[in-house]
């Protein structure tokens, strides 16, 4: 494994993120593909095995499954400062109850020591907020986050999707006011949805932002004919509501097109295309087979050529912003 520093920062992670979100009981709330525990400590071995050590939960996985899940088998299967872990904060976590979720600074602090308790880690190495609260002051949440580094909690921060406007205003608050800055942008970029090129993108190269998509694959979309069926699409209610717009059948099938000219699966093409976007530090990829984080690993060796990625690019249209 050939690691990358995570945007402008000193910090040395694999460039493939494991998502967590597959990981964590059923019963606690996950979603119907998620995995047990039992299942989900031999998929996180397996990236361990393969030198992944950027792994990515957040606290509203699985009611807090997912959290306790990844904390257990890291810690029995490598170093703590051997990994880079990743957790979010924003979801509803107490149903009814106010300040149960959301970026109050009370919200922030319960939240974050939760998270800890859940990991059984004495910091983690990059909070995100998982969304933005447009109910809280934006200084609120920016402060808040600056205290939690401060007192050694946290070692970096991130963001997720928003409008660039938005996450401009806060790098700008966060370099007036001396706090610390977002180092990460976790946003939403495939084939199938290219709108964070118009701005997102160009700010955070400009910002030196490193970028970890979520849906590197448009939820597996990607990687199958169009119009087939799995447990995740079935039991997935945004996939039609992000995915299945003008061009998007052409895209996929592009895809396929390109991977079977190469003789590859056709998730390979999909993220190799991703990562060679030159803002993004490491994709985030959700594996609940063996060969999901073969084909993540194997990508990136996988180049592709200029007459490739114009072939890929060439049928997408203009899509709504999907958050």
């Amino acid at each position: 494994m050939k690691y990358v520093k995570l945007g402008s920062t000193g910090l040395d992670v694999s460039p493939i993120a494991l998502g967590c979100m597959t990981y964590g009981e059923p019963g606690r709330g996950g979603q119907p593909w998620s995995l047990p525990e039992d299942v989900s400590r031999i998929r996180i071995k397996q990236a361990v095995d393969a030198g992944i050590n950027f792994f990515d939960t957040a606290n509203v996985y699985s009611a807090g499954s997912s959290e306790e899940i990844v904390g257990r088998a890291l810690a029995d299967f490598t170093d703590r400062d051997d990994v880079v872990v990743a957790t979010k904060v924003h979801g509803t976590m107490r149903p009814g109850h106010p300040n149960g979720g959301g970026l109050s600074r009370k919200a922030i602090l319960t939240e974050l020591d939760n998270s800890l308790t859940r990991l059984g880690m004495d910091y983690v190495d990059l909070y995100q907020i998982h969304r933005l609260d447009r109910s809280v002051p934006l200084e609120e949440i920016l402060q808040t986050l600056d205290d939690v580094v401060r007192a050694g909690k946290v070692r970096y921060i991130g963001a997720s999707s928003m409008y660039a406007w938005e996450f401009s205003k806060a790098l700008h608050l966060q370099r007036a006011n001396g706090w610390a800055r977002f180092v990460t942008m976790q946003n939403h970029y495939n084939l199938l949805n290219r709108e964070e090129e118009r701005e997102m993108l160009p700010l955070c190269a400009d910002e030196g932002i490193g970028v970890i998509p979520w849906s590197p694959l448009a939820r597996g979309v990607l990687t199958r004919d169009w119009g087939v069926s799995t447990d995740r699409v079935a039991g997935d209610q945004r996939i039609e509501a992000l995915y299945g717009q003008f061009g998007d059948k052409e895209i996929v099938d592009t895809v396929g097109a390109v991977a079977a000219d190469r003789g590859v699966p056709r998730a390979q093409v999909a993220l190799a295309w991703v990562s060679q976007h030159p803002t993004v530090s490491a994709p985030i990829i959700g594996a609940t087979k063996p060969e999901h984080l073969d084909d993540a690993i194997a990508s990136l060796d996988l180049t592709l050529t200029p007459d490739e990625i114009t072939r890929l690019e060439a049928p997408y249209a203009p899509h709504a912003v999907a958050m």
